[in-house]
């Protein structure tokens, strides 16, 4: 079993990025991306990495990408160490199964969320005021409900430590422009829409999901990761029950825990009890094995 990896250290390498989970470096042409252990719950890192979960995202990850490539092009250049740059080779230890060499793609300002269930955030809107992001919804829907047809309600990106907030389409495309903005929605919608159905067969429903997009050589690109337990709220099928929150394979499990606490959701994090971090390392690996079969 790999180590558990909350940080690389990598000093012949130069950093320039560390988000709540990746570590960035830039090797000049292209960018490393390693995705750490980290786990953060309310825009807060926990002190405690959770066994695995950066391998099964990049796994989850290139599973997705490669099923998508006739939707959209991603930034992939390579996924096995021994095709990197050669400088890398000596930090294998920290980059097996949890890293990727990609394009350096110009990123979107903006997260690309598409929603197929009433949920999150999304519910929260729904019940201030019967819409989500400016989309008005049927009367009397409940939690969890599933909507429709999917709608795609994007958010800014906002700084570490700090909240995305929910836009509507119209300032989405006052931030990319008009067909920017409409490419990466009809984009979003038509991977979700084949990712949900794919998903349905092996027992887990996607209820939203969020994507990154960035422009390379003037052609819209998929960066960043792909359908992950990071990235969307994935339900176990033969547990649907709408009208409340639903069992998951993501981080709702920690949210969970956390809810339970005296604490502020701010920094300091508390710390996770051996338990907690176990059983959130089997809900990734769960969610690993359903939708690629693989196990690490």
């Amino acid at each position: 079993m790999q180590k558990t990896v909350l940080q690389t250290n990598c000093p012949e390498l130069t950093l320039v990025n560390q988000g709540k989970v990746r570590d960035i470096y830039d090797l000049g042409e292209h960018l490393l991306l390693v995705t750490s252990d980290r786990i953060s719950a309310f825009d807060v890192i926990m002190n405690q990495g959770i066994p695995l979960k950066g391998y099964v995202l990049t796994q989850i990850s290139k599973f997705w990408f490669d099923q998508m490539k006739d939707v959209i092009p991603n930034h992939i250049v390579a996924m096995d160490v021994s095709d990197f740059p050669a400088v890398t080779h000596q930090y294998r230890d920290q980059l097996e199964g949890r890293s990727m060499l990609v394009k350096k793609a110009k990123p979107l300002p903006i997260e690309c969320i598409v929603r197929g269930y009433v949920s999150g955030s999304g519910w929260k809107d729904y019940q201030r005021n019967g819409s989500i992001c400016g989309i008005p919804l049927p009367a009397g829907m409940v939690e969890s409900d599933k909507l429709a047809e999917p709608i795609f309600t994007p958010s800014t990106k906002a700084e570490l430590g700090e909240h995305d907030e929910n836009i509507t389409f119209d300032k989405a495309v006052e931030l990319c422009g008009a067909e920017l903005a409409e490419k990466a929605k009809n984009v979003t919608i038509e991977i979700y829409k084949r990712a949900r159905d794919l998903a349905d067969t092996k027992g887990i429903i996607i209820a939203d999901t969020k994507f990154e997009f960035g422009v390379y050589k003037d052609e819209l690109i998929w960066i960043d990761e792909a359908l992950t337990p990071d990235s969307s709220r994935f339900w176990p099928k033969d547990l649907y029950q709408p009208g409340g929150a639903q069992p998951s394979f993501d981080k709702q499990f920690l949210r969970n825990y956390l809810e339970t606490l005296d604490w502020g959701k701010t920094a300091p994090a508390p710390p996770l009890p051996e338990e907690i971090v176990t059983k959130t390392s089997e809900k990734y690996l769960e969610a690993l094995f359903r939708i690629t079969g693989q196990r690490p």
